[in-house]
C-alpha cells in the first residue's frame, strides 16, 4: 500500500530554489537595466515571489511596480519583454532548460493594507480585548 504524503500540494525543496534564483536574477536583471526596452527599464520593479511548477516548465513571477503606479503597464512590458528576460535568466541562472515566465500583479501588500484596517475597526479591537 502506497503511503500518502500530507505534504502533495506543497512545493518540493527543489522548486523553492529555483523559484528563488529565478527571483533573485529577474530582480537583478530589472534593476540593472539589462532589457533593450528603455520603457522598461525606466521603471523600477519589485519582484516579490517566483513560484515554479512542479515540472519546472512554468515560473510565475510576482511583481509590483515602485508605490503600486502603472500596475498594467508594467505587466505589458513584461510580456512583451518575456522571451528577452526568460533568455537572459536562462543564461545566468544555467537551468537545462528556463521555465516559461508568466507575471502577475502581487496583492500582498493589498492584503496586508485590507487586514489591517480590518483589525483597525472599533468592534473588531472591542473582541480582541476580551
Amino acid at each position: 500500500m502506497a503511503k500518502s504524503n500530507s505534504n502533495d500540494g506543497a512545493p518540493s525543496q527543489r522548486m523553492l530554489r529555483v523559484g528563488e534564483v529565478i527571483r533573485r536574477t529577474l530582480a537583478q536583471v530589472l534593476m540593472q537595466g539589462d532589457i533593450h526596452d528603455p520603457d522598461l527599464n525606466r521603471l523600477s520593479i519589485t519582484v516579490g515571489e517566483v513560484r515554479v511548477s512542479k515540472d519546472l516548465k512554468i515560473a510565475t513571477c510576482f511583481v509590483l511596480p515602485l508605490a503600486g503606479e502603472g500596475k498594467d503597464v508594467v505587466l505589458e512590458l513584461l510580456g512583451r519583454n518575456k522571451h528577452e528576460l526568460r533568455r537572459i535568466v536562462g543564461k545566468k541562472v544555467g537551468l537545462r532548460h528556463t521555465p516559461d515566465l508568466k507575471f502577475l500583479l502581487d496583492t500582498t501588500f493589498d492584503q496586508m493594507d485590507a487586514t489591517n484596517a480590518m483589525f483597525a475597526r472599533p468592534e473588531v479591537k472591542r473582541d480582541l480585548d476580551n
